[in-house]
């Protein structure tokens, strides 16, 4: 007999996301692209590379899980239902009279609404991922964790890349160079959720996922509403740096401690030196004048 906790979770791992989770995702991510300078000028003068654009924000981490596999990135074109789901938001998004659904995206209470489905989205896609990479390599757990963290996290990435096709790619804003909060906790989860599918996490996966999303929203939705960028676990990332990647700078530090007390020490004896030989001066100078 299944505990209520266990019917819970094990509902909750069986959800569909199509369609309602899918929605939200796809809206989450058009209406970041329609606040990009320039997103809706191109749209009008060019929808087919705004179109494009969009589909990348909405399948990006499909497209580089594709590619780190050798598989077709153009796979996602195949389903057509998600394709054409996509292609109606973005229209809605975009040519919508008045602009009545950005106007209805901007309550609050519609932002978290979305952003809590998407980050539910986020969970689905990292398991797929782990999952999907261990079909090809077999208990392979650095090609699970690469291949769920690309697919949970891999569109801004990708988006970076045609950011540098339009010539509007700033150093700064790359994912590489500077990980955001979503890229950092989805490598998080990719590793978790890794770890459990071979069998070094004692705990069971629909379990994992209930607890991991809950963690994701819950997260997701305090930074909003606090309207605060800092990680929830930055604090702690900064105390790991500092015990594995801080030895260096705390033997440079005592090394010029040190120099700075020798070079104290021989400034000293420097400027002794010259009192010591102003003093024979003065003595040379005393017996001349007697003699």
């Amino acid at each position: 007999m299944a505990s209520p906790w266990d019917e819970l979770t094990l509902a909750f791992a069986r959800t569909s996301m199509f369609p309602f989770f899918d929605i939200a995702h796809y809206l989450v991510s058009l209406m970041a692209l329609k606040r990009q300078s320039g997103a809706v000028d191109m749209a009008w003068k060019n929808p087919v590379s705004s179109w494009f654009t969009a589909m990348l924000h909405c399948f990006g981490g499909g497209i580089l899980s594709c590619i780190l596999l050798a598989e077709p990135p153009l796979r996602f074109l195949a389903n057509n239902t998600n394709i054409l789901l996509a292609s109606s938001i973005w229209y809605i998004i975009f040519f919508c009279p008045c602009d009545l659904v950005s106007r209805g995206y901007s309550f609050l209470p519609v932002q978290l609404l979305a952003a809590g489905m998407k980050e539910v989205t986020r969970t689905w896609k990292i398991v797929g991922g782990v999952t999907h990479a261990n079909s090809y390599y077999k208990n392979g757990w650095i090609v699970m964790i690469a291949i769920g963290w690309a697919r949970g996290a891999g569109g801004s990435i990708i988006t970076n890349f045609e950011q540098l096709v339009k010539g509007g790619w700033k150093p700064q804003d790359d994912e590489w160079l500077k990980m955001s909060y979503p890229a950092k906790v989805t490598l998080l989860g990719s590793v978790i959720f890794t770890f459990q599918h071979t069998k070094h996490l004692a705990i069971s996966k629909h379990n994992l996922m209930f607890c991991y999303t809950i963690f994701l929203v819950t997260t997701k939705i305090t930074m909003m509403i606090t309207e605060t960028a800092t990680m929830p676990f930055s604090s702690i990332e900064d105390t790991l740096s500092r015990m594995l990647f801080g030895w260096q700078q705390q033997f440079s530090s005592c090394e010029k401690k040190n120099e700075t007390k020798s070079s104290f020490n021989g400034t000293g004896s420097s400027t002794s030196k010259p009192i010591a030989d102003t003093s024979d001066k003065v003595k040379k100078k005393h017996t001349k004048k007697t003699e």
